[in-house]
């Protein structure tokens, strides 16, 4: 059986569309393709139980969407698992019901975090045969197979349609516990052409870069706004590799010449992992050959923490902020006082890690004060010296999130047309404007324009290479604010 893991095309004037490995959708003018780590694993996990499969990433690729029929037609793959998200659902459905034109004997399955909430909606409207909720869709890729190819159960967590096309059916709840991370074959780069996403990415100064994926997916949990958290992986599926196993897996992406890691697990595992994972990069010396980046939370390392870090090799920390405002950061859940987010970034960079915020604009309850203070207290800390990057970004109340049950609750949401959840304008009603609130994202951006900034970055040159990651720098931040410029944004007011 030949199986195909796909991204289509989507051809789109608002630039690329971040839609693997993203918790949060949006198109980016610069081109940036970023490594879907469950979908690697899927294709990993199926070859290495005899499948035959195809790694078609029509995105990265930059193929048009005859390039990527025309690939099938020569591959002819007998089943096709693709990603889906909320901005893109729609379109996705035409997608599949072209697909389906096409090749009417090929079996399409959908995954992703939007379908995880409402399988039954993507079911009606599109002739899909099969969706795959929940995380794990390397797990129930490998169930669906066997199923198909050699009549064995469904694991939960699947749905589809029985023999007359009248009624939706599921192989019921889904246990992830049961999913030990471990088990998991090590990802095949190669399969999964790891250098289509190893250079255009922010997140490296070092290329070429690759990510890897730890934990599955956040230990906390509870931001109300992130999708993962709850449409892919709820409170109490949160599990992790061994640093054992991790750091092999670093072991074989040095000898693939890799030279920048990042880590998307939402946070990487603090405490007794940690410490065990530093020790072993240190002691092995791969802290001498590859530079590391993941994400964390504020309030939760310490000084002697960040310095370990530091000594084994970490260069990048991305911190989820949010806002700068406290009783915004409650409702949100984020478990965070902003009052000590300061001296924490002091502990980073005394360390020698590059931190980076990521910022969101446009809650319902903030007014213009609120998202000022945001901006002024974002540049402050630019001011100081204690950021390195941004990214800014507008509030998106992705369905199955408390934030989107709030809104309905609260009259808040503006449209539950799924192609306006893109990230180009605020689908909450909100004290601002939709136009302030563009506004607003854009002067995050220019933090990075700052005369204390600009000069910092300069005396930091040390080599060539800093030198292209500067350019690469700068034309992204131009990039994000052509990203929120109101000409791009389809129903905008």
């Amino acid at each position: 059986m030949k199986i195909a893991i796909a991204y289509p095309p989507i051809e789109s004037p608002k630039g690329t569309p971040l839609l693997s490995q993203n918790r949060q959708f949006q198109y980016f003018n610069a081109p940036t393709y970023v490594y879907p780590m469950v979908p690697a694993s899927a294709a990993s996990l199926l070859h290495a139980n005899g499948y035959d499969v195809l790694w078609l990433d029509g995105i990265a690729e930059r193929w048009t969407f005859a390039q990527f029929i025309a690939e099938l037609e020569r591959e002819q793959p007998n089943v096709l698992i693709m990603e889906t998200k909320t901005p893109v659902v729609k379109s996705h459905w035409k997608t599949v019901a072209d697909l389906k034109q096409h090749f009417p004997q090929m079996t399409i399955a959908l995954f992703g975090d939007h379908v995880s909430w409402n399988p039954q909606e993507t079911l009606t409207n599109c002739p899909v045969d099969y969706i795959l909720t929940g995380g794990d869709y390397d797990f129930l890729s490998l169930s669906l197979a066997n199923h198909l190819n050699r009549g064995t159960d469904l694991e939960g967590g699947i749905w589809w349609r029985d023999a007359n096309a009248d009624t939706l059916k599921n192989s019921g709840a889904q246990d992830m516990k049961n999913h030990r991370l471990d088990d998991l074959p090590m990802i095949d780069r190669a399969l999964t052409k790891w250098k289509l996403y190893a250079y255009e990415n922010g997140n490296y100064r070092y290329t070429p870069g690759t990510y890897t994926y730890v934990g599955r997916d956040c230990w906390w949990g509870r931001c109300t706004f992130c999708v993962w958290e709850f449409n892919l992986y709820p409170q109490g599926s949160y599990r992790i590799h061994s640093p054992e196993r991790t750091l092999n897996e670093v072991e074989s992406l040095i000898g693939l010449g890799v030279r920048e890691i990042f880590d998307d697990t939402g946070t990487l595992p603090a405490g007794a992992w940690l410490k065990k994972f530093c020790q072993g990069m240190i002691e092995c010396g791969y802290n001498k050959h590859v530079r590391f980046g993941h994400n964390m939370r504020f309030n939760l390392l310490n000084q002697e923490q960040y310095d370990l870090m530091g000594n084994a090799g970490f260069r990048f920390v991305l911190y989820g902020l949010e806002s700068g405002n406290q009783k915004t950061l409650d409702r949100l859940d984020k478990g965070v006082q902003a009052n000590k987010i300061e001296e924490e970034l002091r502990w980073a960079k005394g360390a020698g890690l590059a931190p980076h915020l990521t910022v969101m604009i446009g809650y319902p309850w903030e007014t213009a004060d609120d998202s000022q203070h945001t901006i002024d207290f974002v540049h402050d800390l630019f001011a100081k010296g204690l950021v390195d990057t941004l990214q800014g970004t507008i509030v998106v109340p992705y369905p199955g999130t408390p934030l989107y049950y709030q809104c309905k609750e609260n009259g808040w949401l503006k449209t539950e047309d799924w192609d306006r959840y893109d990230m180009r304008e605020s689908v909450m009603l909100n004290p601002i404007s939709d136009e302030q609130v563009r506004g607003y994202v854009q002067q995050l951006y220019t933090a990075f324009m700052s005369p204390q900034f600009i000069a910092r970055q300069i005396v930091s040159v040390r080599n060539l290479e800093d030198v292209k990651f500067l350019a690469s720098a700068g034309v992204k931040v131009l990039g994000h604010l052509m990203d929120f410029k109101k000409k791009q944004t389809s129903g905008a007011k």
